[in-house]
């Protein structure tokens, strides 16, 4: 499933369970600019959800400004942060060579990438108070890029991950080729 097919099954899902808050990842925009397109982000809250300054390079962000100001244009609101399951987990592990969001994350990646970066960024947003806890939430993430995994995720901030639950898995890939392990 491609992207686009990602997009318009999670918004035939979004719609038939009236659900109002959706996460998406994206790491130039690109994906995070198609939802807004597809989802009508006045009528829902829309929180997309990119790496943070310096992921790949110091100073770089990869969030290219045309596809934050349509996200924002259309509704959706733009966070980048610190990774739940890396940044100051990475630099533990590349110094001590291991961490706990390591192993966690790791761990997570056996379901595929986007199964991670699903979970995460629900994490992210409720931390940066774009979503609020206790509700379910419609996320869309993938692997390398494009969209390829929609969870319905019951809402936790970080800080009470154990809260979270993966309430339904809507789409996500089962070919080995389409989950790398990073």
């Amino acid at each position: 499933m491609g992207t686009e097919q990602v997009l318009e099954a999670a918004k035939e899902y979004a719609v038939e369970h009236a659900l109002d808050d959706i996460v998406v990842a994206s790491t130039t925009g690109e994906t995070g600019a198609m939802a807004a397109d597809v989802f009508d982000a006045i009528d829902r809250n829309l929180a997309v959800v990119g790496h943070s300054t310096g992921y790949r390079e110091p100073n770089e962000q990869e969030l290219h400004d045309e596809h934050v100001e349509a996200i924002e244009s259309a509704g959706g609101e733009v966070f980048v942060g610190p990774m739940v399951f890396s940044n100051v987990g990475a630099a533990v592990a590349k110094r001590d060579g291991h961490a706990v969001q390591s192993v966690l994350a790791n761990a997570l990646r056996l379901f595929g990438q986007g199964s991670k970066v699903a979970i995460e960024c629900v994490l992210m947003a409720c931390d940066a108070g774009l979503v609020d806890v206790d509700r379910p939430v419609l996320s869309i993430a993938g692997t390398g890029s494009g969209a390829d995994t929609v969870f319905l995720i019951h809402s936790a901030n970080s800080r009470d991950l154990y809260d979270l639950r993966v309430l339904e898995v809507i789409a996500k890939p089962a070919d080995r080729e389409n989950m790398p392990f990073y």
